[in-house]
């Protein structure tokens, strides 16, 4: 078994890194203060043909895999950019993989090439406030009319709304008491976000405020039939085909957030003297960081295993469910441990271990709980009975 990542996989790695010490500490706290999408970044990550790592060729992508992928974003997190930087493009990256998978060929021409270039924003709706983690209690609802759909309905956590011109948006075409099988009579769409029918909140939140979330308001909401991704009622089957692909990424930018927060934490340590020596030398502090390093060392292997597993079209749901469970863990670890070696000057924004503090801790959350992860492996891995 070879862990050795290819010649062209390294240099992903390098070029990314290269190009994120354009954006440092100081951009990434700025931005975030001041709730200010990184416009230069992500102008940055597109020009440099970064957004169309995955996509098809014929609509000007590179067509690699996850583990490229994953190693474009935990190198984007790990410069210091953590999930404003990743957030800011990771629906960009792999978001897509239903339309590329579902869509219509003349869906796919006008939208995917425009997603590549970095001129197309889009942002994914799918919860919603009565629903959470149970997708098929949405009530957001298209009803067909003529050549067109009409939703109304409200959405929740919706990163890049405010930036984002299109929208896939996920609806119920038949309720979910007329369908068998709960998850049916569900229809995905990439169509526009027209701000004369959907008022878009921002919420204000604790962390990862260059990249807002908002709520969804939409009021009669024209959709054109062209913009139905596949076929009507199947919405839900297509976006299955990401889950293991989203763990992945999510769990490559918790790594990089816990790979940076740990290397501020030993510069501090080597730096910082009290007592008339170093802080790192005391094993109250050294051992936490110690400990750490070993976690996400370890971390990072089941996710590599992971990304390898999709890539060649095994399955991998235990691995993928694994490693974002485990990167979440070690990554908050990690910021957590490093904002304690800082003591109080980790509490201030000066030394940005706060703001990694912030974003790692949502990695615990998003895009499904810890517990909803211990849930699977616990059910479809070991075989317990089903609790939800």
């Amino acid at each position: 078994m070879s862990f050795e990542l290819t010649e062209d996989q390294e240099l992903i790695r390098k070029s990314v890194a290269e190009l994120m010490t354009k954006f440092d500490d100081q951009y990434w706290m700025e931005k975030d203060l001041a709730h200010e999408f990184p416009t230069e970044y992500y102008r940055a990550l597109a020009d440099g043909g970064w957004l169309g790592i995955t996509m098809p060729e014929e609509y000007g992508g590179h067509g690699l895999g996850i583990t490229e992928a994953s190693l474009l974003l935990e190198e984007v997190a790990r410069s210091g950019g953590g999930m404003n930087a990743a957030s800011a493009i990771h629906l960009s990256i792999f978001g897509m993989h239903p339309v590329v998978v579902h869509g219509s060929e003349e869906l796919k021409a006008r939208t995917l090439p425009r997603i590549v270039n970095g001129d197309l924003h889009v942002c994914f709706g799918v919860t919603e406030p009565g629903a959470g983690l149970d997708t098929s209690r949405i009530t957001t609802f298209a009803k067909r009319d003529g050549d067109h759909y009409v939703v109304n309905g409200r959405k929740v956590w919706i990163s890049k709304a405010m930036e984002s011109e299109k929208i896939l948006l996920l609806t119920r075409t038949q309720r979910y008491d007329e369908v068998t099988k709960k998850t049916d009579g569900m229809t995905l769409f990439l169509t526009d976000l027209d701000r004369a029918h959907v008022d878009v909140r921002p919420i204000r939140k604790m962390g990862r405020n260059a990249v807002t979330s908002n709520e969804l308001f939409i009021d009669d909401l024209r959709v054109p039939v062209e913009d139905r991704v596949g076929e009507e009622g199947m919405g839900f089957r297509y976006l299955l085909d990401g889950l293991n692909p989203e763990r992945m990424l999510i769990a490559a930018e918790a790594l990089g957030i816990g790979r940076v927060a740990l290397d501020r934490a030993v510069r501090y340590g080597n730096e910082r003297e009290v007592f008339g020596r170093p802080i790192g030398m005391n094993q109250g502090l050294q051992f936490p960081l110690a400990d750490s390093l070993a976690h996400l060392d370890a971390a990072e292997l089941v996710l590599r295993k992971a990304t390898w597993l999709y890539d060649n079209g095994k399955p991998c749901g235990r691995e993928a469910n694994t490693a974002k469970y485990l990167c979440a863990e070690a990554g908050f670890t990690a910021a957590d441990r490093a904002l304690q070696t800082h003591g109080g000057m980790g509490y201030s924004e000066e030394y940005n271990v706060a703001r990694y503090f912030r974003e790692a801790r949502v990695m615990r959350i998003a895009p499904i709980s810890q517990e909803m992860i211990l849930n699977y492996l616990g059910s479809h891995t070991l075989g317990l009975p089903r609790s939800y």
